[in-house]
């Protein structure tokens, strides 16, 4: 009986081996898979998520264009709701008049799950002079006098968190008239923001790189508020960090050349 038992129980053992190794064999035919990193979209059209590309004015939809993307992939200081402020401030563009909100409040829907919702940011154009000395009042002056502006809002919500801008850039007339866009307006405020931002003051931290797209707005003036023509471009733009420019060198002054000659001559 005992030799029976030790038998049975080395058959059992041996079957338990036979299947271990089985399984083994099978797993080293898998292939390890390496991880794949996430990609970060630069911007997701808004209309893919029910979204669309004109903010809204009052209750009646018209809107105006979102003619200006501000990339994701631009640098992650301009990507905060801080870091873009300072960059408008660079381009030149600053907070409103005594931090006074003059004219509508718009919304917009970026597709990214959030709805329609306020702007995050209305900044209006600085005057300078050509010394560049800001006039008196700064935004103050565009409030009065008219000139380009834009509101803001951020692709950030779990649909599309991409943390792209969208910018509705205009041209607008004096507070007088009521702040109407001037004509051609989206497209002269648009190429003006445009302008700066990839031809930047002289030590600007940041320069821009503008890639034009077409066919997310339609060109015309179909649910543009105050029916003003645009040309349904929309300008992208990819922010990064300038490159530090090497002091040149300064070469002396004939006064400092000839303090240093001046033991050396003969008198």
């Amino acid at each position: 009986m005992l030799n029976i038992a030790i038998v049975a129980l080395a058959a059992v053992a041996q079957r338990s081996l036979a299947l271990d190794i089985v399984f083994t064999e099978k797993c080293a035919d898998v292939t390890p898979v390496e991880p794949v990193a996430p990609i970060t979209d630069p911007w997701i059209d808004p209309r893919l998520r029910g979204g669309r590309m004109l903010d809204s004015v009052y209750a009646w939809r018209i809107g105006e264009p979102l003619n200006v993307i501000i990339s994701g992939q631009s640098h992650a200081d301009v990507l905060s709701q801080t870091g873009f402020v300072d960059y408008a401030r660079s381009i030149g563009f600053s907070d409103e008049c005594l931090g006074l909100h003059m004219g509508t409040v718009h919304e917009a829907d970026l597709g990214d799950g959030m709805g329609w919702r306020p702007e995050q940011l209305l900044a209006r154009q600085t005057f300078r002079t050509s010394l560049e000395i800001p006039l008196w009042g700064t935004t103050c002056w565009e409030s009065l006098a008219g000139g380009n502006h834009f509101r803001a809002w951020r692709q950030n919500g779990s649909l599309a968190n991409t943390g792209a801008w969208f910018l509705a850039v205009s041209q607008e007339m004096s507070g007088r008239e009521h702040h109407m866009i001037v004509d051609n307006g989206y497209n002269l405020g648009r190429d003006l923001l445009v302008s700066r931002a990839v031809s930047p003051p002289k030590g600007s931290l940041w320069v821009a790189d503008v890639a034009w797209i077409q066919g997310l707005i339609e060109p015309g003036v179909k649910g543009i508020n105050h029916a003003i023509r645009q040309d349904g471009l929309v300008a992208l733009l990819t922010v990064r960090r300038r490159e530090p420019s090497k002091p040149s060198r300064k070469w002396p002054s004939l006064w400092a050349v000839l303090r240093f000659l001046l033991p050396f001559l003969p008198l």
